[in-house]
């Protein structure tokens, strides 16, 4: 299986969207919540390619994007075999 990340903020409805969708799929994934976390979300932006905007998501480390990407993917049919590799 592989290694999903999220990163999130506690407030975040498409966070909420993003996780929901993960869980409806029975994929386990870490969180990290950067709430009020400056240097949790400055790590967050570094590796997401200098996104700020949360949720962002990490598949065995390669970054997928935020909720509105991972649905896309979904919607296209290749978040399974993503999933899967």
């Amino acid at each position: 299986m592989s290694k999903i990340e999220i990163y999130t903020t506690y407030t975040c409805p498409y966070c909420r969207a993003a996780k929901a969708l993960l869980q409806r799929k029975g994929l386990e994934f870490s969180e990290f919540n950067v709430t009020g976390d400056p240097v949790a979300r400055s790590a967050m932006s570094s590796r997401a390619n200098g996104r700020t905007s949360v949720p962002q998501i990490f598949i065995d480390g390669r970054h997928v994007g935020g909720c509105d990407d991972l649905y896309a993917l979904e919607e296209a049919g290749e978040l399974d075999a993503l999933v899967a590799s």
